[in-house]
């Protein structure tokens, strides 16, 4: 699905804007500053197509995943990746798909279908070799940052699961928009680290801070939660393991970072284990089967032909 395929293309690129940006900001300012150009753009197209308040019974859903994935999820993953490498983080965010899996499996009885499964061990084996290639075998692995990513892996899969929840009763952008404004007022305590950094920040790292809010957090959550409420949510998370695959062709178009082998081998992998999940098995072609004893067939029902004709 297009949607789908927007939003893994800009949650890619949100790796290389993070990259530039995490160094000028701390990991709760970031997510503040992100949060509020996105509810802004959000408000702003809530205006032109006049949508109004969610119905009563899609606030539980909103409220819980915009406290989990939109902000809880942020916050950790930007202060995961400061002390864990690239390579571990994207390895351990890498469960949030399983997660999401085993959770809508049980919760919105979607079932656990074993191509869905298979594609999902294929992916994250793919995750797992890009995460052994981009490790930075000099620097360890601290427990509080593993810690972080688990949490952050954690706060995706009850996000997406309680989003899918409110979206049987409001629309992906009402779902989005006010999301991202539960948790932009959940991380307002971050408001003084933001308003200090950005004065000392360089130009181009609030730039790309701006385009986070914009693109990957306004345009690609809203395309995310189109797709969600047209797919399963166990369905839909498998394509996240293409994100890895994609940013590592990012970074290489704009930033000059040739993968190496081994990362390009793992990209491959997680596209492979997503085109799995979201292959169709086969439909066997009906057999025909035999007349049943006494049941007249067509030679029986035709008509003899006539004798002594003139």
């Amino acid at each position: 699905m297009a949607a789908a395929a927007v939003t893994m293309v800009l949650w890619a690129s949100a790796f290389v804007s993070i990259r530039s940006a995490a160094p000028h900001f701390s990991p709760g300012a970031l997510a503040l500053g992100r949060l509020l150009v996105g509810v802004a753009v959000l408000a702003a197209i809530m205006g032109l197509r006049r949508e109004g308040l969610p119905p009563r019974g899609a606030w539980p859903g909103i409220v819980i995943s915009g406290l989990l994935w939109f902000g809880l999820y942020m916050v950790a993953l930007n202060w995961g990746e400061e002390e864990v490498d690239a390579g571990t983080a994207a390895l351990l965010i890498g469960i949030g798909p399983i997660l999401i899996a085993l959770l809508s499996g049980y919760l919105l009885k979607e079932g656990f279908p074993s191509r869905l499964l298979a594609g999902m061990a294929v992916s994250f084996a793919g995750a797992a070799v890009v995460g052994f290639a981009t490790a930075d075998s000099g620097d360890e692995s601290s427990v509080v940052g593993v810690l972080l990513c688990l949490v952050a892996a954690l706060g995706f899969a009850g996000g997406v699961v309680s989003q899918k929840y409110a979206l049987k009763h409001a629309t992906p952008l009402q779902a989005t928009t006010f999301g991202c404004a539960v948790a932009t007022v959940a991380t307002l305590p971050f408001s003084y680290q933001l308003v200090n950094e950005v004065a000392d920040a360089p130009a181009q790292a609030t730039l790309n801070m701006i385009y986070l809010g914009a693109f990957p957090t306004a345009l690609a959550f809203t395309t995310w939660a189109y797709a969600l409420s047209k797919l399963s949510a166990g369905s839909l998370s498998s394509t996240t393991y293409a994100v890895p695959a994609l940013a590592i062709g990012i970074s290489w178009i704009f930033l000059g970072e040739v993968p190496t082998l081994l990362a390009f081998l793992g990209g491959l992998l997680c596209l492979a284990g997503v085109a799995v999940s979201r292959s169709k098995p086969r439909s066997r072609a009906a057999v025909p089967s035999a007349p049943a004893a006494g049941t007249p067939t067509d030679a029986d029902a035709a008509p003899a032909p006539a004798t002594g004709q003139r």
